[in-house]
This record gives structure tokens, sequence and C-alpha cells, in this order.
């Protein structure tokens, strides 16, 4: 009985969770052994958790927020909520690497902004979720943790860099995560493990930064198996603060609201593989075509239409931009012979870009990244949302360190096979990622819905009708059988 009862609190979506805890249905006590459990017996397969924390003292923090509920106090929404937070973000006292052997024992001294909304909305921080070293890659390795297993095959790669994220969700390791997102960390993971990832609008969560004036590429999101988890979780993260000047002032609040919402006549265009200039691999898109009936169902009107614009010359533009804000931050270790000896191929050749910029490129970007939003700007003035596939490949083996190929065509970057979520991290535009259904390997994969600039609540409303009528994530589980690969062949 004690087990049923553990996995059914395991089995609650965060706002139910939420809900449990506030009605005290549930104990803090309770969550918090139902979650570890549930860890010990199933993270040793994938490695999402790491650097996780002691039993006791996690279980004396959790009977401290029940004795806050008994006395009656306000608490917050993520009130016992067991969290793991990526680990490009620092949480005070718990370790801080980046998947980096530089910073193999660094421990955070403070948190970051998100941390610390997370921490007075009653989080319980349990550990760091795994990425790829320094976040570069959509392959959630580094040699300080090792590689992140698919939730669905252990063997497979879990995407990144929010890869132990994503996992860590699908297999009920934790209730909702926190993820970042620059080229689909918020999108490819999701899809790779069958639940939801929101890419938020840049400005919507405040993040830290030397220079907090220019709009940058990287933003923070949430990883849920529900759009109204991850609107939960987007209801803590979000919000207004000074140290960020450019942030969002709306009240964040309306992302926990209900999401119901009449879709009948909402018009979607789907951008497929935009007439041929983005590469698949055999049956990826056949699924994400499938999917668009879901949204038939619920009274939408699809049709294939996508921009016209050159992809090629807007993966040029974003890997400039991404040089002028990634090698400024690995700089410093670079120009160490001592550290440089301990980054990977990839850091290097990022910072090593950034050496080579001039102002005529970063100027021929910058303008270029406005010609696309304005692009497709014009073309939403069409549609209400646009639909594409959130990744070019199923997930591979987890031994290999990125896709040489896809769909016949070589890949000339370590990154270059994940392109088709760069039109959406160049409009600055918000997306979220929902589940697309399973290969013939029985591998998942998804689409991202496309929302108008700050149009975060329209993209749950319209997950959440989705979810309600496709059902992927309540249909295929992730369960304990699935994870294990000789069994989910």
């Amino acid at each position: 009985m004690q087990d049923e009862r553990q996995d059914g609190i395991t089995a609650l979506g965060a706002v139910d969770l939420a809900a449990a805890i506030r009605g005290r249905v549930v104990s803090c006590v309770d969550v918090m052994r139902a979650y570890l459990e549930r860890i010990h017996r199933l993270n040793p397969q994938v490695n999402a958790i790491v650097g996780l924390q002691d039993d006791a003292a996690l279980l004396q923090e959790a009977e401290a927020r029940d004795a806050a509920l008994a006395r009656g106090d306000a608490v917050g929404p993520l009130h016992g909520f067991p969290l793991a937070v990526k680990d490009l973000d620092a949480v005070r006292g718990l370790p801080f690497t980046q998947g980096s052997p530089i910073f193999a024992d660094r421990i955070a001294q403070n948190d970051t902004i998100m941390v610390a909304r997370l921490r007075a909305a009653g989080a319980i921080f349990i550990g760091k979720t795994n990425i790829p070293e320094f976040g570069l890659g959509s392959h959630s390795f580094n040699p300080v943790y090792g590689a992140t297993g698919n939730a669905y095959d252990p063997e497979k790669s879990a995407g990144g860099s929010s890869g132990g994220a994503a996992v860590a969700v699908a297999l009920k390791l934790q209730p909702v995560a926190d993820g970042s997102d620059f080229g689909g960390s918020l999108r490819n993971p999701p899809a790779f493990n069958n639940c939801y990832g929101l890419r938020p609008s840049w400005g919507r969560i405040p993040v830290e930064t030397k220079d907090v004036f220019t709009p940058g590429l990287s933003v923070l999101g949430a990883v849920g198996r529900s759009p109204a988890d991850i609107g939960l979780m987007l209801s803590v993260q979000a919000g207004y603060d000074p140290r960020c000047p450019n942030t969002i002032r709306q009240d964040p609040s309306a992302f926990a609201s209900p999401l119901a919402r009449d879709f009948r006549g909402t018009r979607i265009a789907w951008l497929g593989d935009f007439d041929g200039q983005i590469p698949f691999d055999p049956g990826v898109l056949d699924l994400g075509r499938a999917a668009l009936a879901t949204f038939t169902e619920i009274g939408c009107v699809v049709e294939e239409a996508a921009p016209r614009f050159d992809m090629e010359q807007l993966w040029r533009d974003f890997i400039t931009l991404r040089a002028l804000m990634v090698a400024p931050v690995l700089r410093p270790l670079y120009d160490v012979p001592a550290h440089r000896a301990q980054m990977k191929p990839e850091a290097i050749w990022e910072a090593e870009r950034g050496l080579e910029l001039t102002i005529d490129r970063l100027t021929a970007a910058l303008e270029g990244r406005t010609r696309w939003y304005e692009t497709v700007r014009r073309f939403m003035e069409r549609y209400d949302f646009l639909v594409m596939p959130s990744a070019q490949v199923f997930p591979f083996d987890k031994n290999l360190r990125w896709p040489r190929e896809v769909g016949g065509r070589p890949m000339d970057t370590y990154h270059r096979w994940m392109q088709t979520v760069v039109p959406v991290t160049m409009s600055g535009l918000p997306a979220l990622d929902i589940p697309a259904g399973f290969g013939e390997a029985g591998l998942p994969t998804g689409i991202q819905i496309v929302a108008r600039n700050h149009g975060e609540l329209a993209c749950l409303q319209l997950g959440a009708a989705y979810d309600a009528a496709s059902n992927w994530v309540r249909r295929r589980p992730c369960t304990e059988r699935a994870s294990d690969p000789r069994l989910s062949r």
C-alpha cells in the first residue's frame, strides 16, 4: 500500500500536487519520500538528476514545510515541491559545475534571480539536472557527471541542454522543472522524452547578465507533463525585476489561471521543412504532419505554408550572434592554457569564432535577425499560430557526440542538426514543444507551437487543448518498463 501511495503522489501533475499539499491531503514529507524513492530506483538508469542532496536533510526541510502549513503560514505555489535545478543556474549551497571539469568542485554561494523565486515559492532543492558541458549542444553529456539517457531508452540521447530536466519530468523524478533555451534546449529534450517545454519570449523571465540592455538569444523557461504544469512554474519564474530593466511587467499570475479556450476558426500554418530547406530523418516530418489532425479536431484551420526566407542565411546570422553571446563567457577560460585543455572541442570552437568576429559581420547578422522578425510578423497577420517540428532526428545513440548526417545531408557543425529550432530563436517569439507521437523504434518526437510576441499564455492555451485531445503523455507514459532498454524495443 505504501508503494501504491508513493506512486500515486508522483503521478500527480504539478497543479494537482500543489492543491493536494495546500489542502493537506498529502504531507510535504510524504511527497519528498515518494520522489526520493523513485529517484533512487530509476535515476541510476538515466543519470538525469546529479548532485543529489542527502535524504535526511531533504526530509528535514520537508518537515519544516509541513510545520509551516500546520501554523497556517502563507505558502507559495511550489510549497514542498522537490526540484532539481538545471546545472547552468546557481543554487546556494549546491554544486554548480556547468558540466565542466574546471568547476567540478564549485559550490554556489548565491541564488540566481529565478532560483530565488523558486525558493521563495516553497521549492525544496534536491540537486541539479544534467546538461552538456557549458550547455553547448543538444545532447546532455559532460566529463563531470557523464551522459543522461533517454526516458524511453537509456541507451539513447535525452537531448539537451535541458536533457536532465526533461528526463526527470518524464520519469516523474520531479513534478516540473526549470530549463533554458538558446538553440532548442527547451524544445528538443521534451520532444525526445514525450513531454512539454516552453521557450518564453526574451524578457519574460529575468536573467542576470553582464549586459542587461541588449536582447539576447537565450531565455529561461520550464518543462512539464502538461501545459498547465508549465503555467504554474512560469507564474513563479516570470515577472519584472529592476536588475533586468527590459523584463516584461505583465502580472505572471495569469499563467497559472485555467487554460480553457475556444479555438474554433483559429488559423495555423504548418511550416514543415521550409520548402525543403531544412533536412529531416525519415519519419520525423510524417509524425509532425499527422499530429496536425488534432488541431483540426479542436476546430482549428490548418494550412501548409511558410514565410519566404533564406534559411541558410538565417543560420549564418544565428551562429554569428551565438558567437557574440557565447564567446565572451568562454573567452576568460580559453585564455588560460590549463583551462583550455579541459574544454571540449565544441567550446573551443565557439570561443575561437568569437575571436574572428568583425563589426561588419555583427551588424549584418543583427539586421538579418530584424528582417526575419519582420517577415514572420507580417506572415502572422494571416495566421494565429505557427507549428513546426521541434527536432530533425529521433533520439540517437547516447555514445554519439552529435549526428553527423541528417536526411542524407552532412552536418558541418555540432549543432547544425538542430537547425529547425533556429527560426524561433531568431524571431524572439514564444514556442511550446508538444508531443507528436512515436516512431517505428518506439522513440518520441515533438512539434512546436509558436505564438505572436509575448504570447506565452496563448501557447499554453492551445497546448492545453491539444493535450486534452491527443493525450500523448497519459497514453504513452514513461514507465519503469519503458525505461529499460531491453524491454522498450
